[in-house]
């Protein structure tokens, strides 16, 4: 047991290594572009990076913040699924509260499709996408799209009976909406800037 809790750990602290590489900031800086944290909503993801101008670094970002996931699932399940669920978890972790950015990361989106990626949840992928998609084509608000598309997703994967998958990823969709909660009230008081337009958040 106690070997077993250690390897748990191990492959947390692996996924929160992993997920806590903030290609955002890495990528602006590299490129020349203003600190990510001092513009627009200072999170360090691809909707914010899009904001200094660049596509490609926004593109590359995003490909970034998805690929760490998938990495951290794809070495613990070379080991076995319940360390993968724990790499899984810490890489989410790691990006919402990377340490070498004061524990202030981003919200998590691309990072849980990109371990949705890694488990091979097709299912639970291609209806993350589709929910997406709809929801920001007839609101035109990115963040609900994402909230509704994480809110159905453990309910996808319980229903293919990925039982684990879906507890995990319930976690995780609690976390993601935890960190929207900004945008949660903007949307209330109809003040959240929908796609398309100049944004602060």
């Amino acid at each position: 047991m106690m070997y077993q809790l250690l390897e748990c750990a191990v492959a947390l602290v692996f996924g929160y290594l992993c997920g806590s590489i903030a290609f955002g900031i890495l990528l602006t800086r590299l490129a020349g572009a203003p600190d990510l944290r001092s513009i627009g909503s200072g999170n360090i993801g691809a909707t914010n990076v899009l904001r200094t101008g660049r596509k490609g670094l926004a593109a590359a970002t995003l490909l970034g913040d998805m690929l760490k996931g998938t990495v951290a699932v794809v070495v613990g399940l070379y080991y076995g699924e319940s360390l993968a669920i724990a790499a899984a978890l810490g890489a989410f972790l790691g990006h919402l509260f990377p340490v070498w950015l004061k524990f202030k990361g981003g919200k998590g989106i691309a990072t849980y499709i990109g371990l949705l990626l890694g488990f091979q949840a097709w299912w639970a992928l291609s209806a993350f996408c589709v929910i997406w998609l709809a929801v920001a084509a007839i609101t035109r608000y990115s963040s609900l799209a994402a909230l509704m598309a994480c809110a159905a997703t453990p309910a996808v994967l319980w229903w293919r009976g990925d039982i684990s998958e879906a507890e995990l990823f319930l976690v995780l969709s609690v976390l993601a909406w935890i960190m929207h909660r900004a945008n949660i009230a903007r949307l209330i008081n109809g003040t959240e800037s929908k796609i398309g337009r100049k944004a602060d958040a």
